[in-house]
C-alpha cells in the first residue's frame, strides 16, 4: 500500500496562471481529492512546497509513518508535490511531512486547501466531499435585486460559538440547530442579512475566529462542512442573505498552520517589517508574491461558488493598506514613492475585487476600513479599491460618543452627529455597530447610555432610531438589539433571559419594527450612497437638541420627515419647514407604550400650513417625544 501513483489534476495552463497570480480557482486543483484510476480507489493530493527536498503524505491510513507515500515534485519548477494514494478515503485523517531544503528544517502541516479539519484542539486535516443538493435556486435567481446598492440591507452579525448555547448540555449549537433557530429569529426580527464572525477552521476560541489555519473548511466546532450548505441553504430559502468574514490580513503561527510552511517564508512576507504583526502576534501575507495572491482570491470565490455566500466582509483592511500600520519610526520601510501605503496589498485588494465582481456581479465585498484611505468602495477603473461597501467608522464612534453624554450637555455637541454627513457619500457607507464595541471594558451599547432606567432605554431607542434613518446600510451585533446589559463573552450564552422584562422587549419590537420601516420605504434605501438621498430641514437647533432632516427615494411621494429629540424634554408644537405643502402621516415613533416608551406623544394627521419656516415655504407643527424620533410620510 506505501506506493504513490503518479496523477495530476494540473493542466499547464493552470501552471501558467498559477504562477502569474491569475488562478482562482485552485480549490478544484490542490488539497486531497476522492479519486479513482483504473479501477482503484484512493486519494490525489496536492500541495505547494518549493523550498521542500522531500513531502509525504502521513495519516490514519500509514499510521502516521514519514516517507511511506511520498509525493511527486512536478517538474515544472512551479514547486508543486502530487500524487494519487490508493486506499485512502472519504474520512481519511492527514498532514503532510515536509523536509526542507533549508537546512533540512522538518515541519508537518495541515492542508491549507482541506474541506474538513479536526475539532481543536486537534489539528489533522480530514479528506472530504460535500454532496450537497441546493434548494435556493429561487434566491439565487433573484439576489442581485437583495444585494443591490440600491437595497435594503440591514446585518445582524453573528458569532457562532455564542449567540445561543445549549447551557444545560455544555456545548455549542450545530450548524442544524441554528438552520432552525437562528434562521427563524432573524426572519422574525425582519433582518436581510445575516454577518457570520469568521467560520473558517481557527485553532484558538479567544481569537473569535480571526485566526484561521483552514482557510477552506468551515469548523468543525458546530459540525459537518454539509451542514454549514445547510444552514446557508435555510437563510436563502427565508429570503435572508448571508456575508461571512474573512481574513485575508494575517495568519497565526501555529504549528501546523500557514507560517513557515516549507521551511521558509512561503505564504509570510519575509521581512518581518512587512510580515509580522506585533499586535496580534501574527503573520502577515505576501501579497507580492503570485501564488499567495492565488491562494487568497481562490479562498474569496471558494465561499462565493462552493457555499453561495451573498458577501464577503474583509476584517483589518486598514492593517493591510499601510506599512506604518502600528509601528513605530524605523519598523517599517516606506514603498518606492516613499510613501506609507503597501501598494502590493493596494494590488491585492483591487484584483480580488474584480474577480469577485467578475465571477458573481450579484454580491457584495465590504471593506472593514478605519481610516480615511480614499475611494475604498469606489470602482477598480477610477482608481479605486473596488470594494461594494464600507463600515463608517467615523460615524460609530463620533455617534457612540455624542449619545454617552448627559443630554444637558448635548447642545455643546451638536457637531458629533452633524459632521457624518460633510462626508457620508464619499464612500457606499454601512453604519456597523460590531462585536468590537462591546468588548474590553467599552461596555455594551446599552452600558454606555446615560440616566436613570427609562432614559437609558429611551436612549438607547433614539441611537438605533437614528441611525436607521441615516443614509447608508445597517449592522448590528447580536445582544444589541434586545438591549444586552453586560459586555459580550464569546465564551457564554446571550443574555436571552432579559426578553422577560418589559424595557429589554421593548428594544426587540423597536428593532422589528425598524427593520420593516427601512426595507418598506424606498426613500431610506434607494438613494442610500448619494447626497441626492438626504436633506438638512435644520441642523442648527442645538439649544433644543433637535436635529430634523428629509429622506428621499426616487419619487418625491416617498419622502420621509424625521425628528429628532435628544433630551428627556418633551417638544410640544414645535415648527418644521417643509417643501410643499399637503397632509402628513406619522409612520414611526419610537417612544410608543409597546417599545417601553411613554406612549404619550403622538401626532395624529398633520396639514402643513402656508407659513415660511426654515427657509421653506409650508411648515407644520409636531410635537417630538422625549428622548424620541417621529417620522412622517405625505399622505395621499
Amino acid at each position: 500500500m506505501a506506493n504513490v501513483i503518479a496523477h495530476s489534476r494540473f493542466t499547464d495552463f493552470d501552471i501558467n496562471l498559477f504562477k502569474s497570480g491569475k488562478h482562482y480557482r485552485l480549490y478544484e486543483k490542490f488539497g486531497s481529492h476522492i479519486t479513482t484510476i483504473d479501477g482503484v480507489e484512493g486519494v490525489y493530493f496536492a500541495v505547494w512546497a518549493p523550498s521542500a527536498k522531500m513531502v509525504s503524505v502521513i495519516g490514519d491510513f500509514n499510521f502516521w509513518v514519514e516517507g511511506e507515500h511520498k509525493l511527486n515534485v512536478r517538474w515544472d519548477s512551479s514547486g508543486i508535490w502530487e500524487g494519487f494514494i490508493p486506499g485512502a478515503g472519504k474520512g481519511s485523517k492527514y498532514k503532510y511531512k515536509i523536509q526542507s531544503n533549508n537546512n533540512d528544517i522538518k515541519t508537518e502541516k495541515a492542508d491549507p486547501y482541506a474541506r474538513r479539519s479536526e475539532h481543536n484542539p486537534k489539528t489533522a486535516s480530514i479528506v472530504w466531499d460535500e454532496p450537497y443538493t441546493w434548494k435556493d435556486s429561487k434566491w439565487m435567481k433573484k439576489r442581485k435585486k437583495h444585494n443591490a446598492l440600491g437595497a435594503p440591507f440591514s446585518v445582524y452579525e453573528v458569532h457562532l460559538g455564542s449567540w445561543k448555547k445549549k447551557v444545560e448540555e455544555g456545548r455549542f449549537m450545530s450548524y442544524v440547530e441554528m438552520a432552525d433557530e437562528l434562521v427563524a429569529y432573524v426572519k422574525d426580527m425582519n433582518f436581510t442579512h445575516v454577518e457570520l464572525m469568521p467560520v473558517m477552521e481557527f485553532p484558538y476560541d479567544p481569537s473569535w475566529g480571526y485566526q484561521v489555519t483552514g482557510y477552506f473548511a468551515p469548523t468543525s466546532r458546530f459540525g459537518y462542512p454539509e451542514e454549514f450548505k445547510l444552514l446557508v441553504d435555510k437563510l436563502h430559502q427565508n429570503d435572508i442573505g448571508i456575508i461571512l468574514d474573512w481574513v485575508p490580513s494575517h495568519f497565526p503561527e501555529d504549528a501546523h498552520g500557514l507560517g513557515f510552511f516549507d521551511g521558509s517564508a512561503l505564504y509570510e512576507h519575509p521581512d518581518p517589517r512587512k510580515g509580522y504583526h506585533n499586535d496580534w502576534k501574527s503573520l502577515i501575507f505576501n501579497y507580492g508574491r503570485n501564488e499567495v495572491k492565488s491562494f487568497l482570491i481562490s479562498n474569496a470565490i471558494f465561499w462565493l461558488d462552493q457555499y453561495h455566500a451573498d458577501g464577503l466582509r474583509v476584517d483589518a483592511v486598514a492593517s493591510m493598506l499601510f506599512l506604518d500600520y502600528s509601528r513605530e519610526d524605523g519598523q517599517w520601510e516606506p514603498n518606492m514613492f516613499g510613501g506609507r501605503e503597501n501598494l502590493e496589498a493596494m494590488s491585492f485588494l483591487r484584483e480580488m475585487n474584480e474577480a469577485v465582481y467578475s465571477s458573481f456581479p450579484d454580491v457584495q465585498t465590504i471593506a472593514e476600513e478605519s481610516t480615511a484611505f480614499p475611494m475604498v468602495s469606489k470602482p477598480t477603473f477610477m482608481g479605486g479599491l473596488g470594494f461594494g461597501m464600507k463600515w463608517m467608522m467615523g460615524w460609530m464612534h463620533d455617534t457612540l460618543q455624542y449619545f454617552a453624554k448627559e443630554p444637558v450637555y448635548r447642545q455643546f455637541h451638536q457637531n458629533d452627529l452633524t459632521f457624518s454627513m460633510t462626508y457620508a457619500f464619499t464612500e457606499n457607507f454601512m453604519l456597523p455597530l460590531s462585536h468590537d464595541e462591546v468588548v474590553y471594558g467599552k461596555k455594551s451599547i446599552l452600558g454606555r447610555m446615560p440616566g436613570d432606567e427609562w432614559q437609558r432605554f429611551a436612549n438607547l431607542r433614539l441611537l438605533y432610531s437614528y441611525m436607521f434613518t441615516h443614509p447608508g446600510t445597517n449592522l448590528l451585533f447580536q445582544g444589541a438589539e434586545f438591549g444586552q446589559s453586560g459586555e459580550w463573552n464569546f465564551e457564554t450564552s446571550l443574555d436571552w433571559h432579559l426578553l422577560q422584562y418589559d424595557p429589554h422587549k421593548g428594544v426587540q419590537e423597536l428593532i422589528k419594527d425598524l427593520n420593516k420601516l427601512y426595507k418598506s420605504q424606498p426613500a431610506l434605501f434607494e438613494k442610500q450612497f448619494s447626497a441626492e438621498g438626504f436633506e438638512w430641514i435644520d441642523y442648527n437647533d442645538s439649544k433644543n437638541s433637535v436635529f430634523t432632516y428629509i429622506r428621499k427615494g426616487n419619487d418625491e411621494k416617498d419622502d420621509l420627515i424625521i425628528a429628532c429629540n435628544m433630551t428627556p424634554v418633551p417638544k410640544e408644537k414645535y415648527k418644521l419647514g417643509l417643501p410643499r405643502k399637503g397632509k402628513l402621516k406619522e409612520v414611526f415613533n419610537s417612544d410608543l407604550k409597546k417599545y417601553f416608551g411613554s406612549g404619550q406623544y403622538k401626532n395624529k394627521m398633520k396639514t402643513t400650513i402656508a407659513s415660511a419656516w426654515h427657509f421653506r415655504d409650508h411648515s407644520i407643527e409636531i410635537d417630538i417625544p422625549p428622548l424620541g424620533m417621529v417620522v412622517f410620510k405625505y399622505s395621499k
